[in-house]
């Protein structure tokens, strides 16, 4: 999963990009309002921490237009402690939560974890897809309630597909998604084929009742297979 931390403050970015990097997630910042426009167009995200202070405009600004994009990232206000204003009117925009500074590390991580799965999730520690359950937080897999061992990018993957079930996903989103940043620094996307193909081997061994599908110079699309009646 990935998430953007919108914040100018060094030292305070160091330590929150090392803590949800060390929760499992692909981690991408802007230090101002114009790259974290750029970056928020350009780039799919699950979640984004965003200040209200930044260099070039308005952290409210900048989440009218998160909102405006219906793109459906969870958003997370970060303000000061004493801007209970903000918080309301951020809240009113479209923020799925608000944290204080200074805070917890551990309270932001859980507070993330909470806002992707109340967006992606309805709510539920688990995403289904036919015979398939996805528990995000603990990164497993089951079908038909049997464990199914997946690699970390193989986890990423199958879960994107899935939150964007239906719609066909262009290479290189899935590539920005699973890998961050080095997939704008490769000539091929051999990599993601490989992924891709070992992915779909362990789901028809397991008896997934899934197809992803390859649409020809485009990306890939994940569609349910019915059940098979005797």
């Amino acid at each position: 999963m990935k998430i953007l931390i919108v914040e100018d403050e060094a030292e305070l970015l160091e330590v929150m990009i090392h803590t949800l990097s060390k929760s499992g997630y692909i981690v991408d910042h802007a230090l101002d309002y114009k790259m974290a426009l750029d970056m928020i167009i350009s780039y799919e995200y699950d979640c984004i921490l965003l200040d209200i202070t930044l260099p070039g405009g308005n952290g409210m600004d900048l989440l009218s237009e998160i909102v405006q994009k219906e793109k459906g990232e969870a958003v997370i206000i970060v303000s000061a402690k004493n801007s209970v204003g903000d918080r309301i009117t951020g809240l009113q925009l479209g923020a799925d939560d608000y944290i204080s500074k200074p805070f917890h590390l551990a309270e932001m991580a859980a507070r993330v974890s909470s806002a992707i799965r109340r967006r992606n999730h309805n709510g539920m520690n688990w995403l289904k897809w036919n015979n398939i359950k996805i528990y995000p937080e603990k990164r497993e897999v089951t079908v038909d309630g049997e464990e199914l061992s997946l690699t970390k990018k193989e986890f990423d993957i199958l879960y994107y597909l899935i939150i964007n079930q239906g719609r066909i996903i262009n290479k290189i989103s899935i590539s920005e998604y699973v890998w961050g940043d080095i997939s704008e620094k490769v000539d091929s996307l051999d990599f993601l084929y490989s992924h891709m193909k070992n992915l779909r081997r362990k789901l028809s061994e397991a008896s997934a009742r899934v197809d992803i599908q390859a649409v020809y110079g485009i990306g890939y699309k994940i569609t349910g297979r019915e059940e098979e009646i005797d």
